[in-house]
């Protein structure tokens, strides 16, 4: 009997070995081919442009990515494609914060927990932009046409229940009056109807808007955010102005890299040690700069911990705005 104990005992320790070896191998042999990053909006918006950069600075360390643009839904048609995808590691997405305000809208069967977050690739501040010609030069220039535009400014985002539309909701409260939201598909076309005059302001990130800032086709005006923007030092921020566009609590524009829950733990520290590598390349580092992004350190249960966070106060926030 001791015997057989005996022999039982070293045949479970020499599994448990085998597993641990398993579990090396597999971090150390992924990733053994191309990995799909899923960009949730349309290519030429400053999510698209990320996930570019990050793939170019991941090829530079032998890893092949492949970013695939599937736009829709306010960037939750591409991310149901990450959730119900193999947790093998192999797809990946890169969300945003306006996931959380989809989630929060119930326009989504998602949730946080359908994600294994990895790591951070971008904090901003979002930007209200006028085109060129617009009688608004300043905050309170901006206020005042709100105020006496019968039916209410037509502002442009990204899509329908983004962060950049809960922004533009959320300045609406704070003067009083009502906008015409113009929801689209990215940050692409909302640029291309706002320099042809076709919106009297667009809500998005100071990367988008950079290059038609330094042609002269549209101009900051107000930045929705705590402190002001790198690249736009000259927009002040709302609340400097006296409008209090967050008066449930900040709202930090994030995107970071996700996986599909119960991804193997292995292949997850293999992803957070690859991504994290590539955010702090030099290559990628002068990208963000150059556009004003920052916030690439957070990962794992501390960039978790955040994302939670952001949901419960998205819960708090939007039904208390009005509808636009």
């Amino acid at each position: 009997m001791k015997a057989s104990m005996r022999i039982l005992a070293i045949a479970a320790g020499a599994m448990f070995s085998l597993a641990q070896v398993a579990g090396v191998q597999a971090q150390t042999d992924f990733p053994a081919k191309p990995i799909t990053l899923v960009v949730p909006w349309n290519a030429g918006g400053a999510v698209d442009m990320t996930a570019r950069r990050l793939a170019e600075s991941l090829s530079k360390k032998g890893v092949r990515v492949v970013v695939e643009n599937l736009a829709g839904a306010s960037g939750t048609i591409g991310l149901n494609k990450v959730a119900r995808a193999a947790p093998d590691g192999y797809t990946l997405g890169l969300a945003t914060t306006s996931l959380m305000g989809a989630i929060a809208q119930k326009i989504t069967p998602l949730t946080t927990a359908d994600f294994t977050v990895l790591s951070q690739t971008t904090e901003e501040q979002e930007v209200l932009f006028v085109p060129k010609g617009s009688p608004v030069k300043s905050v309170e220039d901006l206020a005042a046409l709100m105020k006496r535009t019968k039916g209410g400014l037509s502002i442009g985002t990204p899509g329908a229940y983004t962060v950049n539309h809960v922004y533009a909701a959320m300045l609406a409260n704070a003067v009083g009056a009502p906008i015409v939201h113009v929801a689209y598909t990215g940050s692409a076309k909302v640029l291309v109807d706002l320099a042809g005059h076709q919106l009297d302001a667009g809500v998005l990130k100071p990367s988008e808007a950079q290059g038609q800032v330094q042609a002269g086709l549209v101009r900051p005006i107000g930045a929705f955010s705590t402190v002001r923007s790198e690249v736009f030092p000259q927009a002040p921020t709302f609340q400097e102005r006296g409008l209090d566009v967050f008066p449930y609590g900040a709202l930090p524009l994030i995107s970071y890299v996700v996986a599909p829950s119960g991804l193997p733990p292995q292949i997850e520290s293999r992803l957070i040690d690859l991504i994290g590598a590539a955010v702090n390349s030099r290559e990628y580092q002068s990208f963000s700069k150059q556009y004003g992004m920052t916030g690439q350190n957070l990962k794992g249960k501390d960039l978790q911990a955040v994302v939670e966070r952001i949901q419960a106060t998205f819960d708090v926030v939007l039904p208390k705005l009005p509808q636009q």
